[in-house]
């Protein structure tokens, strides 16, 4: 068969991928993005369900409009307006097929091949593979532990004149970094000055450890001039309240907006009404703010029983930077000449999988770095893991 040219600009995910070698019995499992599924609030979304089907079960099993079921529209821009955004109203965004689908929107609706978009170094690998599949150059934006980099990004911008940026400015996948508040400040400047379309992706914002992280670029834009229409912002509910629901949004200038309502047309029509119905009445119950609230202390928790591991056991052989909050620890290995490509090979034999690093850069990957998740395991499991990986990467130096 001869398929589409466009496969020709990606491959398989090198996560998934990975997920074929853990069959192996007792493995400990880093590896994953998910929420741990003994978190979600099982009661509560039975009786979102149960009160989506006695209040308006027509509308809840039918067809709906592509826009998204206006109940729910309604009830995140409640939620929006809970985190700061507080101008903005249920036209103003669409339902999507999770945040990912608003991601493949974007890129239908923006990206020609040929196209430059600027992404973090390291990003979020199917946002990669996703702009490339549209036919784009994708360049990177080296990310330390306040997030991008905003002088570089300033240059990237100069140079390559790119159809978008795309970020996740909280606790970033994998990077866990935060962007500072001043670089947020300064991102929304470079968007106006530029007229550069801005691609906020924020899955993980509400997952924080302590201290809330810095108001979201979206919620920022009302104080910098000319930012909000060169601004497009990501939500969802898979990382904080369930990823089978497939709930996410985009929030947009109206002219991005109508574009993206016409791709979703071609593509599944609409999101779920019964899902999207049962998140309305899981927000309108009131729920929320009592399930951030398990997860956060949980997380937490496990966030540093794996650092306190990582350094007990790996000391000096590897490095990292505290996340404040989100799903990931972003570690680089120390050694000369360090590959963590064969560091996870080893570590399943280990009994331990994780995430290499190299494919989450579009550009000059550094392959001594891995990301490891600690939503999954409990702290017990978290300390059998990291004891595995430190035999695995003493098994690696033999």
């Amino acid at each position: 068969m001869q398929f589409a040219e466009r496969l020709n600009n990606v491959e398989t995910s090198a996560i998934r991928e990975l997920f074929k070698l853990l069959g192996k019995p007792g493995i400990v499992s880093f590896a994953g993005g998910f929420p741990d599924a003994a978190l979600f609030d099982v009661e509560g979304m039975k009786a979102a369900a149960q009160a989506a089907l006695t209040e308006e079960p027509g509308a809840a099993l039918q067809y709906g409009a592509t826009e998204g079921y206006q109940p729910l529209r309604e009830q995140l821009t409640g939620f929006m307006h809970s985190k700061g955004v507080a101008d903005v109203a249920a036209d103003q965004l669409i339902v999507t097929t999770g945040s990912q689908q608003a991601l493949d929107l974007l890129g239908k609706t923006m990206i020609s091949p040929g196209d430059k978009v600027i992404v973090e170094g390291p990003t979020f690998l199917a946002t990669i593979q996703c702009f490339r599949l549209y036919g784009a150059e994708v360049i990177s934006a080296p990310v330390d532990a306040q997030g991008v980099q905003v002088d570089v990004l300033e240059r990237l911008i100069v140079e390559h004149r790119p159809k978008l940026v795309y970020l996740i400015p909280t606790f970033g996948n994998p990077s866990g970094a935060t962007l500072s508040l001043e670089r947020r400040k300064r991102v929304l400047e470079l968007a106006a000055q530029y007229q550069v379309l801005v691609v906020e992706d924020d899955p993980y914002g509400d997952l924080y450890f302590d201290a809330a992280p810095p108001p979201s670029l979206l919620a920022l834009s009302k104080d910098v001039p000319g930012s909000r229409e060169w601004l497009a912002h990501c939500g969802s509910l898979s990382k904080v309240l369930s990823p089978g629901l497939r709930i996410g949004w985009l929030i947009a200038n109206p002219e991005l907006l109508s574009r993206a309502v016409m791709c979703k047309q071609f593509s599944d029509a609409h999101t779920s009404t019964f899902a999207q119905a049962t998140a309305a009445q899981y927000l309108k119950a009131g729920h929320m703010p009592a399930a951030l609230a398990k997860v956060r202390k949980v997380y937490a928790a496990r966030a540093q029983a794996m650092m306190d591991a990582l350094r007990s056991e790996l000391g000096d052989a590897v490095e990292f930077t505290p996340p404040a909050g989100g799903l990931f620890l972003w570690l680089r290995l120390t050694g000369e000449g360090a590959d963590a490509g064969a560091l996870a090979k080893q570590a399943i034999e280990q009994g331990v999988a994780f995430v290499p690093g190299a494919p989450f850069f579009s550009q000059n990957p550094d392959t001594a770095t891995l990301r490891l998740s600690f939503a999954t395991a409990d702290e017990a499991r978290i300390r059998e893991g990291v004891q595995r990986l430190k035999r695995a990467l003493e098994a690696v130096h033999a």
